[in-house]
């Protein structure tokens, strides 16, 4: 029997790779003789580089940039040298897990550490980007990072502006010298999980921003400049980034990286699934599983799991997912091609519990979901 493991991280608890060597150790305690294929996954989110990192012949990068609040630190990107491509996480050095929750602060955070990373790939020779821009701090449109790469954001008066949130609302004009050339003409793919566009109640600040620490207002002040720097870039470079489907995701950068990178924007599951030949792979299994920490009912909207059970059901081979925790209606979900879906937690087991004990209490659920399978009544 040949399964597929196929696990999205256990954030905060569990790596991609992880969840996938756990639940590997509960197939072998029922299956001993099963062939399992380990293929840990990610939707573009944190842990992209770990992925990578996995299934190809890279070479760790370590720069010293910027974090959110323009402390220096280390961050560390990809490079898969067969493919001359760099891997790059935005939140590696924008990212909010990186402040403490006292210091969460859309206002203030910038993308600039990020566009410090990308400025180092272009120099060392990387012809193609993957950026994954999930688990951001920031909120600007993507203008700290685009001012690493050589653009420039002025006043009303030609003086120049700090990217941030809270400058966006003072930026009145855009230009850009010879560096931001050589990295345009740079194939830059941005990876994400969300279709939220720039602005309006679904977009990046009423949205997100909430989440990254803003209050009420401030989230009106940062829909305010994100509304001012779309028309910035419309008048100046002739891009309407108010239709571009992602485009507020990480507070904009989705917006910002095709106006300034004129990078593309693709839905992460895709770029990784392709990149790991995951339909290839799937081919002859008899079952795949998948996971995350959570699965709710916005799991259906690109999340990991729910795009590997589209593609097992394509292929006509059951998938089941197993998880942290539970939420909402699974019906479409099921009608996507998940057969299944199990938690670790059972009983009276609380969440800082199952978070320390994630990798036994996964082992020990995938081992009874196999159980089940193998007796026919999943």
């Amino acid at each position: 029997m040949k399964i597929i493991i196929a696990p999205n991280a256990f954030k905060g608890c569990l790596s991609s790779t992880d969840a996938a060597v756990a639940m590997e150790k509960g197939i072998k305690k029922c299956l001993p003789d099963s062939e399992t294929v380990k293929i840990p996954i990610s939707d573009g989110g944190d842990g992209l580089s770990e992925v990578v990192n996995g299934l190809f012949n890279t070479e760790l990068v370590m720069e010293k940039v910027n974090d959110p609040l323009g402390r220096k630190i280390e961050a560390a990107y990809s490079i898969i040298k067969e493919m001359n491509t760099a891997v790059i996480e935005m939140a590696l050095a924008s990212g909010l897990a990186l402040l403490r929750k006292d210091e969460r602060d859309p206002m203030a955070a910038s993308t600039y550490g990020t566009g410090e990373l990308i400025a180092s790939a272009v120099k060392r020779g990387a012809k193609k980007i993957i950026l994954g821009i999930g688990g951001s701090a920031t909120c600007d449109g993507a203008t700290g990072a685009a001012s690493a790469a050589g653009w420039s954001f002025l006043d009303k008066n030609g003086g120049g502006i700090v990217p941030c949130g809270t400058s966006l609302t003072r930026i009145r004009k855009i230009s850009f010298d010879e560096k931001c050339k050589e990295i345009r003409n740079i194939l830059i793919t941005v990876v994400c999980d969300v279709e939220n566009n720039l602005l309006g109640e679904k977009g990046a600040a009423r949205v997100f921003a909430p989440q990254k620490g803003a209050s009420p207002e401030e989230v009106e002040i940062l829909e305010e400049g994100l509304a001012n720097l779309a028309e910035v870039i419309h008048r100046d470079l002739g891009i309407n980034v108010c239709e571009i489907r992602g485009g507020g995701a990480a507070g904009g950068m989705g917006a910002g990286m095709k106006a300034f990178f004129n990078a593309e924007l693709r839905r992460g599951t895709e770029v990784i699934f392709s990149l790991i030949g995951l339909e290839e792979k799937l081919a002859d299994a008899d079952l795949v599983l998948t996971g995350e920490g959570r699965i709710d009912e916005q799991t259906i909207f690109g999340k990991a799991p729910a795009e590997v059970a589209k593609l097992a059901k394509k292929m006509s081979i059951p998938c089941i997912a197993i998880c942290g925790s539970i939420s909402g209606n699974m019906t479409p979900l099921h009608s996507a091609g998940m057969s299944s879906v199990h938690s670790i937690c059972k009983g009276s087991i609380t969440l800082d519990e199952a978070m320390r004990n994630a990798a036994p209490l996964l082992s020990s659920e995938t081992e009874r979901v196999i159980r089940k399978f193998l007796s026919g009544s999943l």
